[in-house]
């Protein structure tokens, strides 16, 4: 967020202590389901075959991963965080010049994150070595 603001980007979810203090708590993905009606209503739907009304088992397995193996990478507990910025996300959408705006400064803001100065970094950092002129 340094190079681009924090004004400039939608970023969401829990934080590494969050993290931490949920799976030391005991997490409970069936009752962060039961806990969210929006939540509630998107498991139904996919559970129902909304989504894949040919084959209403395809998502099962990720249904299972979810509710039964106790969401490992805490999809869940994200959710809400997930539509708040999503919401956020089409406020400024509405705003188009606002919109426009933010798009040009994050692909403007966004060369420090180029392939080719990470890459010329980890060379020198990690390897030791250096650009050779070609001719």
């Amino acid at each position: 967020s340094e190079a681009v603001g924090a004004e400039h980007m939608f970023i969401f979810g829990l934080t590494r202590s969050d993290v931490e203090r949920l799976w030391q708590e005991g997490y409970d993905p069936r009752a962060v389901v039961e806990g969210n009606p929006r939540l509630a209503r998107v498991i139904d739907m996919i559970a129902t075959g909304f989504f894949s009304p040919d084959d209403p088992g395809r998502y099962a397995p990720l249904l299972s991963a979810l509710l039964e193996e106790g969401d490992r990478y805490l999809v869940l507990a994200d959710f809400q965080a997930y539509c708040e910025a999503q919401e956020r996300v089409d406020a400024l959408y509405r705003d188009q010049e606002a919109w426009q705006r933010s798009a040009i400064l994050n692909v403007a803001r966004l060369g420090y994150f180029s392939s080719d100065r990470a890459i010329r970094e980890y060379a020198e950092a990690v390897w030791d070595v250096h650009p050779v002129a070609h001719e």
